[in-house]
């Protein structure tokens, strides 16, 4: 993605790659030829860990975005969850993509009200074997978890207005939403 990298990441860039050309030409004067590799090995491998470590912290100072105004909307007809809303850049450089992530929780979990099925499932020797290697067709999982690329490069200070629809599991009883988005 183009808009990836902000001025500040090319400076780390930079910065970590000078780096790196003086640390292999003090090593090229090193007398023993077999120290030479090991050393510019592990300068390579120290300045990639830290570059990279710089780069996710430059990411979260630069790209800042909100979600706000966040609806959903159950459609019975076909067992689907529709969630509406805005993400907004509130940072002061392009944000390349934000990505929503919707996590559904079975509150059954949550607040105790958990009758014995839901964690223990009966089964015999004959059904491990014959389920060996495969999920097996009467778990339900009480977690759903589905992430969605809600905007693409979104201006400093805009809005951007999102839909996305996710399937419902019918057997959930009084779920949890929980919403979060990342920038990228």
């Amino acid at each position: 993605m183009t808009t990836y990298f902000t001025f500040w990441h090319w400076v780390a860039i930079t910065s970590f790659s000078l780096i790196f050309l003086f640390l292999v030409l003090i090593s090229l004067k090193e007398k023993n030829q077999k120290n030479i590799l090991s050393m510019i090995f592990s300068s390579f491998l120290v300045i990639i860990t830290a570059g990279a470590f710089s780069i996710m912290a430059i990411d979260k100072y630069t790209k800042k975005a909100i979600i706000y105004g966040v609806k959903n909307t159950r459609i019975l007809r076909n067992e689907t969850i529709v969630f509406t809303g805005f993400v907004k850049n509130k940072g002061d450089y392009t944000i390349g993509e934000i990505v929503l992530t919707v996590k559904l929780v079975n509150k059954g979990h949550v607040t105790g009200n958990v009758k014995g099925g839901s964690f223990y499932k009966p089964s015999g020797l004959f059904d491990f074997i014959s389920s060996f290697g495969e999920k097996t067709k009467t778990y339900k999982p009480q977690k759903v978890e589905h992430s969605y690329t809600v905007a693409t490069l979104i201006e400093p200070g805009k809005a951007k207005y999102f839909r996305v629809e996710m399937p419902f599991p019918p057997y959930f009883k009084h779920v949890s939403e929980f919403t979060t988005i990342s920038a990228h």
